[in-house]
């Protein structure tokens, strides 16, 4: 019979980090169970773990591991922003699924940018005009604010309190009331009754980690480019298909199988060689917790259930973020525009965290290129 380890004795052996564990389960390298005696938790195969231990002892060339870094590898970057560890995402070490239960997205701000003294100004009176809208505003800022160099950390906190009440502004509109950011989206969209879950879904998409968006905000900020640049950079990355705009993906995908059938619309998919959109992700082997806590709290509507039992049967993966955010479109009958400007808004938060952080270390980005010409 199969030995089987916790993830601490299988990192142990490892000798990684948590990203890397689950990274190596996603790739099939290492085989994993649910532990019978915890099922949100995973056991995983002695043997495979053993294996890839023997394998990494000897010293690999540093090219083949900062290779490996850019592809869901080793940690590159220090922060103490938030990390995914055993399958709990969490903002300086409090569990983010926990956080959106109440938490404000203005409270998560304070949280994510270490500070207690975090002071919003009066909204700014710019129209609300979606995504463009916040474009132009950060193309505007981008070139016309102060770099980020030589300032304190306290004045460029300030800085971000006031960035983001003007994203939120342009996505969200104005309101002299000072009314939180959810209820001004909920507003927006005339779906008053809805605002709770818009709280809960941008807490839970206000950073994670060092994903492409992140990680292109904080090399403009390395390069001491202002606050509005990096935030700029940020939103650029995440307007890709592959990023922010997967959920868009899973609603064709619901309405693809409203119309032919769940089964068939992803055997569709797969028969074309395409994969099913908005399922699994490599640092949540067990599911993607952001996904499982914002549908339990949703009416989720019967095809969207029934599309993801189909898909997770077929495929062995469960709904990720990105499908959540397709469900909580459609059963809280949300404009089409509503997944990626809950992305937007909500990661804003994150990219200023990682902005600031990267600022106070001094430190440029500037990885090197391996010729193959």
């Amino acid at each position: 019979m199969a030995e089987w380890l916790s993830a601490a004795e299988a990192l142990e052996l490892l000798g990684t980090q948590p990203q890397t564990l689950y990274a190596n389960v996603s790739r099939g390298r290492i085989k994993a169970r649910p532990d019978p005696q915890d099922s949100r938790r995973s056991l995983y195969r002695a043997d495979d773990v053993r294996r890839l231990a023997q394998r990494g002892a000897g010293r690999r060339k540093q090219a083949a591991v900062a290779a490996e870094a850019i592809r869901w590898g080793e940690p590159v970057l220090n922060t103490a922003i938030s990390t995914i560890d055993d399958g709990r995402l969490l903002y300086r070490g409090r569990d983010a699924a926990l956080l959106s239960r109440e938490a404000t997205l203005e409270q998560v701000a304070g949280l994510l940018w270490a500070t207690e003294a975090l002071v919003f100004p009066p909204t700014a009176e710019i129209a609300s005009g979606g995504l463009e809208a916040a474009f132009a505003l950060l193309a505007r800022r981008a070139a016309s604010d102060p770099p980020t160099v030589g300032r304190s950390p306290a004045v460029l906190r300030t800085e971000a309190a006031g960035l983001l009440v003007a994203v939120g502004a342009a996505l969200a509109g104005s309101d002299p009331a000072g009314a939180e950011l959810h209820r001004r989206l909920a507003t927006r969209w005339g779906r008053p009754a809805a605002a709770d879950q818009i709280r809960r879904a941008l807490v839970l998409l206000a950073d994670h980690e060092l994903n492409a968006s992140t990680f292109a905000a904080r090399v403009t900020a390395s390069t001491g480019a202002s606050l509005a640049a990096a935030v700029l950079s940020g939103l650029a990355a995440l307007t890709g298909p592959l990023h922010g705009t997967a959920a868009l993906s899973a609603l064709s995908l619901i309405e693809e199988a409203e119309r032919i059938g769940p089964e068939a619309a992803v055997m569709s998919r797969l028969g074309q060689g395409v994969p099913i959109p908005a399922l699994g992700h490599p640092l949540y082997p067990d599911g993607d917790a952001r996904a499982a806590e914002l549908m339990a709290h949703l009416d989720v509507p019967v095809r969207c259930r029934e599309l993801a039992e189909v898909a997770e049967r077929v495929t062995g993966r469960t709904p990720n973020i990105d499908f959540a955010l397709a469900v909580l479109t459609l059963s809280e009958d949300l404009p089409r525009e509503a997944p990626l400007v809950l992305f937007a808004l909500g990661r804003t938060v994150g990219w200023l965290a990682h902005a600031l952080e990267q600022s106070e270390s001094g430190e440029l980005i500037r990885p090197r290129a391996r010729y193959v010409g």
